[in-house]
């Protein structure tokens, strides 16, 4: 029997063994793109889609799967992996597209600093003064594998295209806008039936939506989640001979309840000695003052104890939390002090962030909830 897992201690990601950013490099291997190697251990297939459904927690599925039957059926027969730290699209997608750690590609958070301006950059919005293929220089996957003569699409929403996030992380792919879930269906349909190898991506969204606005304990949430199953069930009927369909995530997600929120501008403690807090609800990163980042570590310690793991920069990156190394490029991208949270802890700053203060989904951190995310596996009928 499928069981959820605790969150006894930090769940760092497992990079180069079973996290997020193995999934394109192991499809690439797949099909032969030198340089990559399989090691989700991918079955053969001479068109791979891998289909991202946002906030799609291993735990949330477990918990709820009696709403998704196709998708329990999958996961009764698979494990997770990891997402990567943090837990959060902007770095997630990056990771994914290039196949890298954090640490390595620099896409960091949600809200990273930008050295030496003395301001934060949103990694969904973007920053129109930062160049994405300067602040993420790495090729990707799909730059790999169309070099190599193997088309790549990718299947998303038309408001992303061209955006800093896709630029950056997922660039290199034919971009096929799909705006509704049919829509999504066919787009894969149309790239799977070009004929020859291809390597399809597609994005969903709806499911960590309304996570965030109505917590992913809700009705709405579950209602969602049996959406969800369909659109897969339907992807999986458009599969042609010798393809293989990936169904992953790039987070989990956990609610956030009321009681369980530190209200940061409530606590003028955690503001002193901070030029800039940075990160989200779930994960801070807080740019210290020149020679406050002792003093920034303890009070934060001290307010939020045992319901946080609150370490320097250099403790997090020693423990391998971006990866087994972090470029010195990208270091000052990360907050002197990172504050991850426990439980269902949520750090809000309602000041600076009204929109994402009252959201009730989370995620960011290093809980079960949060990092676990599916690999389902697909293979198309009679291959």
């Amino acid at each position: 029997m499928l069981e959820t897992v605790a969150d006894q201690a930090p769940v760092v990601p497992r990079y180069g063994a079973g996290a997020l950013s193995d999934v394109l490099p192991s499809a690439a291997a797949v099909l032969g793109v030198p340089g990559y190697g399989n090691v989700l251990d991918l079955p053969p297939a001479r068109q791979i889609c891998v289909l991202l459904i946002d906030g799609f927690g291993w735990n949330l599925l477990l918990r709820d799967g009696a709403r998704a039957p196709f998708l329990t059926a999958a996961a009764a027969g698979s494990t997770p992996i990891t997402a990567g730290f943090p837990s959060t699209t902007a770095t997630s997608l990056c990771s994914l597209g290039t196949g890298l750690p954090a640490g390595t590609h620099g896409m960091l958070g949600y809200q990273v600093a930008v050295p030496g301006t003395g301001r934060l950059m949103n990694g969904l919005r973007w920053d129109p003064e930062v160049d994405p293929l300067r602040w993420q220089p790495h090729p990707t996957v799909f730059e790999r594998t169309a070099a190599h003569g193997i088309d790549a699409y990718q299947v998303s929403p038309s408001a992303f295209r061209g955006s800093g996030l896709t630029r950056a992380g997922l660039r290199g792919a034919q971009y096929m806008p799909a705006e509704t879930p049919g829509d999504l269906v066919a787009g894969i349909a149309a790239a799977l039936r070009v004929g020859g190898e291809a390597l399809v991506y597609g994005y969903h969204g709806e499911l960590d939506k309304t996570g965030h606005l109505r917590g992913c304990r809700a009705e709405a949430w579950q209602h969602q989640l049996a959406m969800v199953d369909r659109l897969i069930e339907q992807v999986d009927s458009v599969l042609p001979p010798g393809a293989l369909l990936v169904v992953t995530a790039d987070h989990g997600m956990m609610d956030v309840p009321e009681q369980a929120r530190v209200d940061v501008d409530a606590h003028p403690e955690l503001r002193r000695g901070v030029n800039l807090l940075g990160g989200e609800v779930r994960c801070r990163y807080v740019y210290t003052e020149p020679g406050a980042a002792a003093d920034v570590l303890a009070t934060w310690r001290g307010v939020l104890g045992e319901r946080a793991w609150v370490v320097p920069r250099e403790e997090a990156i020693a423990d391998g939390w971006f990866g087994p190394e972090v470029s010195p490029a990208v270091v000052d991208r990360i907050g002197d002090v990172i504050a991850a949270a426990r439980g269902d802890l949520g750090m809000v700053a309602p000041a600076d962030e009204p929109s994402e203060s009252r959201l009730i989904g989370h995620h960011g951190s290093l809980t079960a909830d949060e990092q676990l995310i599916p690999l389902l596996l697909f293979p198309a009928a009679g291959t």
